[in-house]
């Protein structure tokens, strides 16, 4: 427990940005009504965009942010000399990563319902499926916090946005939602489930479908899997710059 002070703290850093904040919660519901006036107003648009398709895919595209606001939070701490002085207190490097991640889940959490309660205006059906989607959606959260951590435990405050603006196209092109993976198939296809996006947009769908664990297990345990492998690299990436 001796992370949460430090989690208090970086609470606080966080909402003194708010403006990343809002952007990171608006730009999704932008595309979410964008695209579906599109829909409504272009007759034989791909099933892919109907509502109950893509609010799924925006919900994990607007989590894909997070990994900005934790990989900017940290390299900024890293460019300062406040977290040079913070190495002499008795916190690991896994409490030092937990006091990042832990003021991130709620704002997560935020995002994915103001996704789904955007759809709800669209046509979306109100049910407790979507209650499930948003749980089942944070261990997608933990994998996008993950990878901001471990890109701000090795790059630069200046290198990390640029980055993780990169892993937020990576994350949108490669889940499937503009397009039907299924589709298209192939060696694209193949390289898409190599990576856990597809995984966390097909874990969302099903859930908010009413699909059972049988369904959902096998993306989930991929998500799950990325997001523990990277966890353990950022802690590592971190532990050697505890010791630099």
């Amino acid at each position: 427990m001796r992370f949460l002070a430090f989690s208090t703290r970086n609470r606080k850093e966080l909402l003194r940005d708010p403006i990343s904040l809002i952007f990171g919660i608006g730009l999704p519901v932008l595309l979410l009504l964008v695209i579906s006036l599109i829909e409504r107003s272009v007759s034989g648009m791909a099933e892919i965009f109907s509502i109950e398709n893509f609010a799924p895919g925006i919900a994990m595209f607007s989590l894909s942010f997070i990994a900005l606001f934790s990989g900017m939070l940290l390299a900024n701490d890293r460019s300062s000399s406040f977290l040079a002085r913070l190495f002499a207190s008795p916190l690991a490097a896994s409490d030092y990563l937990l006091g990042y991640s832990l003021p991130l889940l709620p704002i997560a959490l935020v995002q994915s319902a103001v996704c789904f309660i955007t759809a709800f205006f669209l046509g979306l059906s109100v049910s407790v499926n979507v209650l499930l989607t948003i749980l089942v959606l944070i261990p997608v959260a933990i994998l996008f916090i993950g990878i901001g951590l471990l890109l701000g435990s090795i790059f630069s405050n200046k290198q990390v946005s640029p980055i993780c603006s990169i892993v937020v196209q990576v994350a949108a092109l490669s889940s499937g939602m503009w397009f039907d993976l299924h589709q298209i198939g192939g060696a694209f296809k193949a390289v898409c489930y190599a990576l856990p996006f597809a995984h966390a947009v097909d874990l969302a769908k099903i859930t908010l479908a009413g699909g059972g664990f049988t369904a959902i297990y096998p993306h989930l345990l991929w998500v799950a899997g990325y997001a523990a492998v990277i966890f353990a690299l950022a802690v590592r990436a971190f532990k050697k710059r505890m010791k630099a």
